[in-house]
């Protein structure tokens, strides 16, 4: 409401001068107007006899005095003024403008109402306002950030980045400046120059100086701000993670020498120049990890345990690890090549056990897409060694017994039904008949899948991230980390067929990015570049009904939109329909084991089409039945156990009594407290073990709050994929729990693994 400082709202009000209250400007007060000693008016709301009585005294309306003499004098009208002293206020405005647009869904109908499609087309829309819709028409600012955040790229030496448009002769890109100079390089010439940059490091250095990209330069701010960040990288970068710790720190550089000295002495690497500072640990402990596993542990898992180190970058200098567990790593060595070469007199110098030993460190890393070069200064395997193993992973394929396989493949396909069999043969078929795949000898079948339980349960899986080097998270733009030189390259050239089980579950980006890579891999061969996955045979397994990719703050047409049917994909994919249940196929189908589940087959199912409750608009209340409920109990954790490990003290030292039940828990506080249930039910001593309560160090700044983070707080930490601070555990029992997977499309895959590999075929893992 805006009047007059005498009260009056009309336009006769004697303040009031064309509209305007004449009493708000300094120079223009009445007589009348009662100003302070800072020359604002000194203005009270009008005694309208309205009073209020607090702590024995009175108050009427002229004691109130709700204004603000800045906004009084800088819009010339009085304007009420309110006091929000609660935080939840405060709390509901920043939540009402961060809630985004309001959404209205719009079903899409024809006039046929007989005829409805099962799956209802339908819009997820945004309904935007007359004014919100005016002011993106005119394209008005949506938000503003002050100060600005300027992220600080580095580079190693001689490393700087190239961009260039794909019509840019590589002569002209050549000669761009930007092949020498850069941002970074620039700081080191505006160090030389101006005294006061000496004094402030690469991340502070945007609090005075600006960055000028014409000139390539950095020059002194004349007026304003920037808050400076320097890039993330991680420690498996290494140099360029050492490199990013010191320029946290030091200051005044001139060139990339002065990173690496350290109190007047250079160090030969930016790792090395850390530890001189003390910002790096000794790797003690890793040393002591792998002399106390060799007391219980074999070569081989001493060697598991050296590359779990170097594959999680806990290692600070693994090359000094290794210097001092090298004969610890090296065992039984010797014993496979006295085994292999039926001599047990046969011996071997430091020298060559040290070779074999990186060689089985590095076929360990290889079946991880690393290497022991990624690793420097680590050493590596002579060229010699690595020549006469060839590609590992092409050697890694070979290694099965062909007349095992023929057995399974002899046994699976005896019993397959004709539903399964009509679709091996018609993938069979799709195989035989790929042109590239004939130029090579040898079949190959790589199955993956898009989650890591459902790669475990396929002869020899991976998952699809780990297997094609998928990044993550995957973007339209993106794909796979694959080199034309590389042994995966070789490896995918070779395959002929491509089995991704729980396809569904991944972005449809996952599949282009590997159409991509395949379609360059495969650009030699005739005609293969222009071919969907370049020619090869890719079957995808799944079921629509089940987890469909996961977007964060999604909605359902933002999921929809990610599935694989969306993709262009899609439109040359034949599917393939398996219908009838497997588990049904076994046994007495009379029995009342068989018509249990073949009921609550049919329940899923109602619900995974959407049609139970119907008439439905895709939301109903869902009522399961009672025989599938566990009732009459006090304790869900205990009646939940006891239902499904019935007899579990006589029974727990039993595998197959274990692998056949599972309890699926949704969230990580279920499962530890089903765990520590069954683990206080059993006999047996129990013992606890304890994680480590210290934190990483090496990324922390001088202005950092890693000092104030408390024992207490690191141990109360739950995180999914990573054990809790506390864990007890006891001989024997050896509980899961786990997912099932699609039994009928379970039983396709291994017939089709085994069909290739009776004719001396391979498949990875």
């Amino acid at each position: 409401m805006v009047h007059g400082p005498c009260g009056l709202e009309n336009q006769n009000s004697p303040c009031m001068k064309d509209g305007r209250c004449t009493k708000f400007y300094p120079k223009k007060f009445q007589s009348t107007t009662i100003v302070d000693q800072e020359g604002y008016p000194d203005y009270r709301r009008r005694n309208n006899r309205h009073t209020i009585q607090k702590n024995d005294i009175i108050f009427h309306s002229g004691h109130v005095v709700p204004h603000n003499p800045s906004l009084l004098l800088k819009y010339e009208a009085h304007i009420n003024m309110e006091w929000c002293n609660q935080n939840t206020s405060i709390k509901y405005l920043f939540k009402y403008i961060k809630k985004g647009s309001d959404r209205i869904s719009a079903i899409i109908q024809g006039q046929d109402k007989n005829n409805v499609d099962e799956i209802k087309q339908y819009l997820d829309c945004r309904y935007i306002y007359p004014s919100e819709a005016c002011w993106r028409i005119f394209s008005y600012s949506i938000h503003g950030r002050k100060p600005a955040v300027e992220r600080l790229f580095f580079h190693m030496e001689g490393e700087n980045s190239v961009y260039y448009k794909d019509y840019e002769q590589v002569g002209d890109v050549l000669l761009k400046p930007s092949l020498t100079e850069s941002m970074f390089t620039a700081w080191f010439e505006a160090n030389k120059t101006y005294e006061e940059a000496r004094l402030l490091t690469y991340g502070d250095f945007v609090f005075k100086f600006v960055y000028h990209k014409r000139s390539r330069s950095w020059k002194p701010w004349k007026r304003g701000y920037t808050i400076g960040r320097l890039i993330w990288v991680p420690q498996s970068t290494s140099e360029l993670f050492y490199l990013k710790m010191m320029l946290t720190v030091k200051k005044g550089l001139l060139c990339y020498q002065d990173i690496k000295t350290v109190d007047g002495k250079k160090c030969k690497t930016f790792r090395d120049a850390c530890f001189t500072m003390g910002y790096l640990q000794d790797d003690r402990e890793f040393v002591e990890a792998i002399k106390e596993a060799h007391l219980w542990g074999s070569g081989p898992i001493l060697r598991k345990l050296f590359v779990t180190m170097l594959l999680s970058a806990s290692m600070n200098r693994p090359e000094h690890v290794w210097r001092k567990t090298w004969r610890y790593l090296s065992d039984g060595i010797l014993y496979d090549l006295r085994l292999l070469a039926r001599d047990q007199g046969l011996t071997m110098s430091d020298a060559e056990l040290k070779e074999r030993t990186l060689m089985a460190i590095e076929t360990l890393l290889q079946n991880n897409n690393r290497s022991l070069k990624d690793f420097k200064p680590m050493p590596v395997p002579k060229e010699d060694v690595v020549f006469f193993t060839g590609n590992r992973l092409l050697y890694d394929e070979r290694q099965y017994d062909v007349v095992e396989q023929q057995q399974i493949f002899e046994h699976l396909s005896a019993s397959l039904i004709d539903e399964q069999r009509g679709i091996f043969e018609e993938i069979m078929d799709a195989v035989e008949k790929q042109q590239a795949a004939l130029r090579f000898k040898k079949k190959t079948v790589l199955p993956v899948a898009s989650s890591l339980i459902a790669s475990l349960l396929l002869p020899g899986g991976r998952t699809a991230h780990s297997r094609f080097r998928i990044p993550v998270p995957t973007l339209e733009n993106s794909i796979c980390s694959i080199q034309k030189q590389d042994d995966l390259a070789e490896l995918l050239k070779m395959t002929d067929l491509i089995i991704w089980d729980e396809a569904p579950m991944a972005n449809k980006f996952c599949f282009e990015s590997l159409n991509k890579s395949l379609r360059d891999i495969m650009s030699g061969i005739s005609h293969a570049s222009r071919k969907v996955f370049g020619g090869k045979v890719v079957v995808f397994g799944g079921d629509f009904r089940q987890i469909l990719p996961v977007i964060p703050r999604g909605t359902r047409s933002d999921i929809i939109h990610a599935t694989i049917n969306a993709s262009y994909i899609w439109d040359h994919c034949k599917v393939l329909r398996l219908t009838k249940n497997m588990p049904l196929q076994i046994g007495d189908n009379a029995s009342s084991t068989a018509d249990d589940i073949r009921r609550f087959s049919e329940w899923i199912l109602k619900i995974g089409d959407g049609t139970m409750c119907e008439p439905n608009d895709g939301y109903a209340d869902i009522c399961i039945p009672d025989e599938f409920l566990i009732s009459n109990f006090s304790d869900p954790i205990k009646a939940i156990v006891e239902d499904t490990y019935p007899d579990l003290i006589h029974n727990y030292l039993d595998s197959n009594y274990l692998q056949s039940r599972a309890i699926l828990a949704s969230t990580i506080e279920v499962v530890d407290d089903i765990n520590q249930y069954i683990t206080n039910i059993l006999p047996r001593e129990e013992k606890e073990y304890f994680s480590s309560d210290s934190i990483d160090k090496s990324d922390a700044t001088s202005f950092d709050a890693y000092e104030h983070v408390t024992p207490e707080f690191l141990n109360a930490l739950k995180t999914s994929g990573l054990p809790n601070h506390s864990i007890k555990l006891k001989v024997g029992p050896n509980i899961h729990f786990i997912f099932e997977i699609h039994a009928a499309a379970n039983v396709v895959f291994k017939q089709l693994f085994h069909n290739l590999r009776k004719v001396q075929t391979f498949t990875s893992f």
